[in-house]
């Protein structure tokens, strides 16, 4: 009670920057657990996905094995991989310009499910950073008005400075509280994006190794053929 007694005759600005580090600690904690919970469901579905592909017999029967799960980080990687493999079997090129663009598209499609992946995590980095300065103008700002109630009052009584210093306690206090969980926060996260990011390595690798065994396929069906041709 003496706490919120305090809030109550802080002075606007303390109130205002107070206000403003209760909204970034919700926000951030908001932001944890949401990315908490959907992190660990990308590593789990990552990992099973990449047992299942590697397990199967052929490319099209591995692509097929990882279903049509949106939230999968493999399923985009895996589309555009497809979806470039198809598009040049059809054109005819030869298997060095497959096997080329194939990569390419699946190097893409890695960064653009890291990019979805890292989303929102500059707010916990904004948090972490800004929130000490924050609490610390608050800070700054409660002294300040401690020395102009002294001099108001021409006394320096501790009933004089104790609102001012109080206000700046509780600013330090708050500020801290929200910047020590976003950087906890943000480099728990950071390691389980990069734990992600291998495995999408790792199934990239799988996925080119699947596109050239087809061309080598395709190729030694090819050769048999064109030879009894020429018989």
């Amino acid at each position: 009670m003496d706490i919120l007694s305090i809030l109550a005759q802080a002075t606007l600005v303390a109130k205002f920057i107070l206000v403003l580090l209760v909204l970034m600690s919700i926000g951030s904690w908001t932001l944890m657990f949401q990315k908490w919970f959907a992190l660990k469901a990308a590593q789990r579905k990552a990992a099973d996905g990449l047992d299942r592909f590697q397990k199967a017999r052929d490319l099209r029967e591995a692509v097929q094995s990882l279903g049509g799960d949106a939230a999968s980080p493999l399923y985009h990687v895996a589309q555009q991989g497809v979806a470039e493999f198809n598009r040049l079997k059809e054109a005819g090129s030869s298997g060095d310009v497959v096997a080329d663009n194939v990569r390419r598209s699946l190097r893409q499609g890695v960064g653009n499910e890291m990019t979805r992946l890292s989303a929102s995590l500059s707010f916990l980095a904004t948090a972490a950073n800004t929130a000490p300065f924050i609490g610390l103008f608050g800070t700054v700002w409660g002294i300040m008005y401690s020395f102009h109630a002294i001099g108001q009052m021409k006394s320096a009584s501790l009933a004089t400075v104790a609102p001012g210093i109080s206000e700046a306690l509780i600013a330090t206090a708050i500020g801290l509280f929200v910047a020590i969980p976003a950087t906890v926060g943000y480099n728990i996260f950071l390691g389980m994006i990069s734990s992600i990011e291998v495995q999408l390595v790792n199934f990239a690798g799988a996925f080119l190794n699947r596109v050239q065994r087809e061309i080598n396929a395709h190729r030694g069906a090819a050769q048999p053929a064109s030879r009894t041709e020429r018989g």
